[in-house]
């Protein structure tokens, strides 16, 4: 009996319970708000039409895509976190894989919310099915992103199980290199959508994919940091600072790829002879330089921070985590505008669409020499979507046992 009543109370203790707070509630209803005025834009946009925006003939892809590119690349951080250390039988970060899994799939809906979005109306998503162009890369990613969306939602009902002692390690190591292979493959497939358009100079690179993949990592895991150390600094988790300084300098190690990635696309494209050179110019010296420039800087600084023991620190390490997800939002836009910046075709003919509205041109007058500034419209829809991300990260904080426990 005394044996039954030790392995009743340890497998209650071993099982995580959901977080509730007053200031959490608060931040529910505030984000949910937020979401709320997101959705009203959405409307008005539908409404109108997506002449509102300041997307036009020669830049068809705005603010809409740049982030859904960057919140693919945010949820492969989860299941990286989550699914390597698992599948290879290593230690983890401190008991955080079921947190990294849910803010993966927080990330991963809002990716799905920007495509929606930008399409202009929900019925064109019906239309990318019902007639479904499967040589498409665009049709690809569409799938695959859909595919790995329920994959990472498996992932997470598989770890709660195994936590409750109703699945095998075999079957969870299992669904890890599924999810694994499904982060690898969702951004590679979306660089396809992209370095596979032979008419844009700067996207029609074999080293688009992997590029992708790097800046994925790179942004991702930074993304589990500062959730991380928020709900640490709130009391939510016990991360110790030992697994906090692990994830700080592969952080850096991913970082480092990254810039390596880039620089070797620049000295191919730019060296003499290469066919290259106007798109180097444009990056750095040219319309797009504030972009290439703050992320050389902003990935400077977290190598720095990463390899340098003295500033290892939750501070700095949170702003590390920051400036790595902003280098990589940089980047995101000079390859979106880059594309488009660069015209692919000559003739002067070509019309741009109906005239700006006035709050656009002001915006577009701010770009200075850029094709394309998002409208108003375009950034508060934004806001919306990232309201309705932070609601449904807190709502899985209140009604899912997310909080980590003592790893076996």
């Amino acid at each position: 009996m005394t044996d039954k009543n030790n392995v009743e109370k340890n497998t209650g203790e071993s099982q995580a319970k959901p977080y509730r707070s007053k200031k959490q509630l608060i931040a529910i209803i505030v984000c949910a708000f937020v979401a709320a005025c997101g959705i009203g834009l959405w409307m008005f946009q539908l409404a109108g039409g997506m002449v509102n925006t300041n997307m036009r003939n020669l830049d068809a892809w705005g603010l809409y895509i740049i982030m859904f590119m960057l919140f693919v690349g945010l949820s492969a951080g989860g299941l990286i976190v989550s699914s390597v250390p698992k599948l290879f039988g290593i230690k983890g970060f401190g008991g955080i894989s079921k947190l990294a899994i849910w803010t993966s799939i927080c990330c991963t809906i809002l990716a799905v919310a920007f495509v929606v979005v930008d399409l202009g109306g929900p019925l064109r998503v019906w239309h990318l099915f019902a007639y479904a162009n499967l040589t498409s890369p665009l049709m690809w990613d569409i799938i695959v992103l859909s595919l790995y969306l329920i994959i990472s939602i498996i992932y997470l009902w598989a770890t709660l199980r195994s936590e409750r002692g109703q699945g095998t390690a075999v079957a969870l190591r299992a669904i890890s290199a599924i999810a694994l292979i499904a982060a690898v493959a969702v951004h590679t497939v979306t660089a396809w959508i992209f370095g596979l358009q032979i008419a844009h100079e700067f996207w029609y690179t074999a080293l688009l994919g992997p590029w992708f993949v790097s800046s994925a990592l790179l942004s991702g895991l930074a993304l589990v940091l500062i959730v991380a150390i928020a709900l640490r600094k709130a009391g939510y988790i016990k991360l110790e600072s030992a697994n906090l300084i692990k994830m700080t300098r592969l952080l850096g190690v991913f970082c480092a790829v990254d810039l390596y990635f880039f620089a070797c696309d620049l000295l191919t494209s730019g060296f003499p002879g290469g066919s290259g050179g106007e798109v180097v110019a444009m990056l750095t010296t040219g319309p797009l330089a504030m972009f290439f420039w703050a992320e050389i800087i902003f990935g400077i600084c977290t190598i720095i921070v990463a390899f340098t023991p003295a500033l290892r620190k939750p501070g700095f390490i949170t702003c590390a985590a920051i400036f790595s997800v902003l280098a990589i939002f940089a980047k995101r836009v000079q390859i979106l505008v880059g594309g488009f910046q660069e015209a692919n075709i000559s003739y002067p003919t070509v019309s741009s669409g109906p005239e700006l509205s006035a709050a656009g041109k002001t915006l577009a007058d701010v770009g200075g020499a850029l094709i394309y500034t998002p409208s108003p419209l375009e950034i508060g829809l934004v806001v919306g979507v990232l309201g309705l991300g932070t609601f449904l990260l807190l709502l899985g904080l209140r009604m899912l046992p997310l909080k980590p426990v003592e790893e076996q």
